[in-house]
Formats: C-alpha cells, structure tokens, sequence
C-alpha cells in the first residue's frame, strides 16, 4: 500500500494536532486536579490517553504505508482556567476542530480513491461523533444542574459515569488494527 505525498502531509498534520490534544488535556487535567475537582480531572487525564492513542494509530498507519510519520514538537498548553465549565467548553472546541480535520482527511481519501485510507478514517468519523456528544452532554449539565458549588461539585462527582454511559452507546465499533 502506498499513500499521496498530500495524504501523508495532511495525516502528518493530524498527528501534529492529536499531540497537541494530548498535551492540552493533560494540562486541563492537572489544572482540575490543582483546583479540586478530581472527577474532571480523571476524565481529562483519560481524554489525553485516548487522543495519545488516536495519534498512534495514525503514526502507525503512515509507517504501515511506507511514508513517514512525523512527530511534532508540541506548543506548551493553556495551564489556567477560569471555571470548570471553560475546561468542558475548551475540550469541545478542541474536539469540533479535530472533527473538521477528520472530514478533511476522509475528502482528500476520497478525491484520491484512496479506498484503504477511507476505509481506516471511518472509525476517526464515528468516534468524533461519540466525543463531540460527550463534551456537549457534561456542557449541559451545567445548564440543567446549574453553576453553583453544589451543582458543579455534582457534575465533577457525575464525570466517570457520564464518560462511561457516553463511550458505552459507542464500545461495538471497536478501532482499527494497526
């Protein structure tokens, strides 16, 4: 299997982003646990787990291709955050953009009949799907529950089971082998 120098650059893009990701949840993650709410801040250092894995799954991928997989040096993260919500407003912002990557992606595959990469990106489609659900649905809970002390100690108590509700509707398409 051999890929486009343009699908190699734009995955390698991606690469760059999902590293990005990675560092930027681990430090919402550390600012959540300097503050006190050690629910989110289980969710964010799970998130930056998953988006390492997501960036390894594309490094593999390029490496199986025979291009090559370039890791980036990463900008330093956002560290300080002015509430709870803001992190949860952050991540979906974050995770909107890697949703266009991933559609971008998926339309350079197509253009290309590149069926193989079409194929791989499709699981990146529904997962994006999963998070962007996930992120909104801690975001409305800041409306239904509110934004006082008790409330958001709630929805930091609530963070590991809405996580698992969420990844669970979506646990029967498992990721692509490498």
């Amino acid at each position: 299997m051999r890929i486009s120098t343009e699908l190699a650059k734009a995955i390698n893009d991606q690469i760059s982003y999902e590293a990005s990701s990675t560092q930027a949840y681990v430090a919402i993650g550390s600012w959540c646990e300097r503050t006190g709410y050690n629910g989110a801040a289980t969710f964010f250092f799970e998130q930056a787990a998953e988006e390492n894995t997501h960036m390894l799954k594309f490094v593999h991928y390029l490496n199986n291709a025979g291009a090559e997989a370039i890791i980036p040096a990463t900008e330093k993260p956002k560290g300080n955050f002015d509430s709870l919500e803001s992190t949860f407003q952050a991540g979906l912002k974050s995770e909107q953009t890697v949703t266009k990557l991933i559609n971008n992606l998926v339309e350079i595959a197509e253009r290309e009949k590149d069926r193989a990469t079409y194929s791989f990106l499709q699981w990146f489609v529904s997962e994006q799907i999963e998070e962007e659900t996930l992120f909104g649905t801690i975001l409305q809970k800041f409306e239904i529950i509110g934004r006082d002390k008790l409330a958001i100690y709630q929805i930091d108590q609530s963070l590991a089971s809405i996580r698992s509700e969420i990844m669970a509707k979506g646990d029967s398409q498992q990721p692509p082998a490498n």
